[in-house]
């Protein structure tokens, strides 16, 4: 059953955190409370995983204990740095073993950026440089491939549960490889989120939204205020192709601008693209969206 698109109320200020303010944060409010005891339960362990294409580097994340559910993060158009590490961190925390891959192995080992801080996303420069590293993941086939290769990874894991389903989460650019996932694994795969996801709707056959009819998973998308504004329309579409194929899917526009959830996301027009308290309620849907679907 398909949830009604509606705008996420919050009218708490959106606050600019340093990487090191953030890692307090997921420490004092992502990570305590949870069912690890703290951030110093969580492993960290450095991984290679062979794909078709050759070999990813990509850190996996689990409780010092257990067997958990495993989850597949989807980075940004910044790939694997410690901002994204320290979301894995926090959802593995929260009792699940957790991989994340470096989506550019194919071009450059990962960190091909340490810091989104000083990134200026409106310069030419910057474009041409993410153009070839998005075009390696993104390119027809690849996500889906990897995907495979990462779900197999994690059912190798003696961490990993395999009697639960796996869940996937992705950012920017990792939104719409969230759902190519989910469509390419799909017996796996349970539940998806995708935060200010781009490139979701588009007007070509191999439209992400368009695999809504091959997934099997409960699927979540957080759309940014700022996306939506350019492109209106795709909301509904989504949540149109989502109902034909019977696959429930919540859809929420935030009052947020697109890159709202990662925390190293820099200043523009004076003002920080991060907001934590829209991050902080789109994290609480993503807890209880992987704890209702992969239970």
């Amino acid at each position: 059953m398909s949830h009604p698109v509606h705008p996420a109320m919050n009218d708490a200020p959106a606050t600019d955190l340093s990487r090191r303010d953030f890692v307090a944060l997921s420490v004092a409010v992502g990570l305590a409370g949870t069912g690890v005891a703290n951030a110093a339960d969580v492993v960290v362990q450095e991984v290679t995983i062979k794909t078709p294409d050759g070999t990813c580097d990509a850190a996996f994340m689990h409780p010092a204990a257990g067997a958990h559910p495993g989850v597949l993060i989807w980075t940004d158009a910044l790939g694997l740095r410690p901002s994204m590490r320290e979301i894995g961190k926090r959802i593995a925390a929260e009792g699940y073993s957790v991989l994340v891959p470096n989506p550019f192995y194919r071009v450059a080992k990962a960190p091909v950026y340490e810091s989104a801080s000083n990134v200026d996303f409106r310069n030419p420069a910057t474009m041409d440089r993410l153009k070839p590293l998005m075009g390696s993941v993104t390119a027809p086939g690849n996500a889906e491939k990897d995907a495979a290769a990462y779900a197999a990874f994690l059912d190798a894991q003696p961490q990993v549960d395999k009697s639960k389903k796996l869940g996937t989460q992705g950012y920017c650019m990792g939104g719409a490889l969230v759902v190519r996932s989910a469509a390419a694994v799909p017996e796996r795969i349970g539940a998806g989120a995708s935060f200010h996801g781009g490139g979701l709707v588009t007007d070509k056959p191999d439209s992400p939204h368009l695999l809504a009819p091959k997934i099997k998973a409960t699927m979540y998308f957080g759309i940014a205020s700022n996306d939506d504004q350019r492109q209106p329309d795709a909301k509904d579409k989504l949540k149109k192709a989502f109902e034909d194929a019977k696959v429930p899917a919540k859809i929420e526009v935030y009052p947020a601008r697109h890159g709202w959830c990662v925390p190293d996301m820099p200043v523009e027009d004076g003002a920080p693209i991060y907001s934590r308290a829209d991050a902080e309620r789109a994290w609480g849907e993503l807890e209880r969206l992987f704890k209702s679907a992969l239970a």
